[in-house]
């Protein structure tokens, strides 16, 4: 296709868009109203679910379909992160050399690395009580991981996470979430219904298929991330073409 096909076929799919937009923009409800009615039923469908967030229950009971499209979505990246920057016959891996780590930052990062592992897992636990849950715990427990990249260096880092466990990990999260949605259906409800025992209010056991679903999401976000990383870091710090000699030595050396 032409650059001027390109820039015709552009403008026709953003007026269309632009009409589309305006449109649900003036069917929206006043600013300022304080009928929310959708709010009200998703707050009455959490409580009755027995979920205590409820941003939890919308993602993970109401509208757990549009959830499995954003971990889907997450996966996807990082499948073809994976595909696009493996290394190829051109490209060489150097060691990098030890990085010079200012003794206060090595041991910031060293205390705060627990303590960052253990709220990233708290996130993903209580995601069905409080503020929270997989996606945001993810993110936080993979980046926590990393402190050890600042604390130490990219070597120390490899020998703490095997990236391969983590594509598994990757893979593991986004099958369980699918699984959990066919296990409704051969309970004889819908896919991603809500069909296991609600439990106790407020409680780690509360709100039903949310605890399986949040996990899941849980464990593929924080697999995903660190694979994501993983790759990047990789074609940063020791991946170069071959025929950079040792050039690639001196510009791929690490610093911190």
């Amino acid at each position: 296709m032409t650059a001027r096909g390109r820039l015709w076929l552009f403008l026709v799919g953003a007026a269309a868009f632009a009409m589309v937009f305006v449109t649900a923009c003036f069917s929206l409800p006043p600013f300022g109203s304080v009928h929310h009615p959708y709010g009200e039923r998703a707050v009455r469908a959490a409580l009755s679910h027995h979920t205590a967030n409820v941003i939890a229950s919308v993602n993970f009971d109401l509208r757990a379909l549009d959830t499995l499209g954003e971990e889907t979505i997450l996966f996807a990246a990082v499948l073809g992160t994976v595909v696009l920057l493996r290394q190829t016959a051109d490209e060489q891996r150097t060691r990098p050399e030890p990085a010079v780590v200012r003794p206060r930052v090595r041991w910031f990062a060293l205390a705060m690395l627990p303590f960052a592992m253990l709220i990233g897992l708290y996130v993903i636990a209580h995601g069905q009580i409080s503020p929270g849950g997989g996606f945001q715990g993810g993110v936080v427990t993979a980046t926590a991981l990393h402190l050890l990249y600042l604390a130490a260096d990219y070597r120390a880092l490899e020998r703490v996470r095997p990236v391969p466990l983590y594509e598994i990990g990757d893979a593991a999260g986004e099958a369980a979430y699918v699984v959990t949605g066919l296990g409704a259906l051969l309970a004889g409800s819908a896919f991603l219904a809500n069909v296991l025992p609600l439990g106790t209010f407020a409680t780690l056991s509360s709100g039903g298929t949310v605890i399986l679903l949040n996990a899941a999401v849980g464990i593929e976000v924080t697999s995903g991330i660190v694979v994501l990383l993983a790759r990047f870091l990789d074609q940063a710090v020791e991946i170069g073409h071959a025929d950079d000699g040792n050039d690639h030595g001196n510009d791929g050396k690490e610093r911190v």
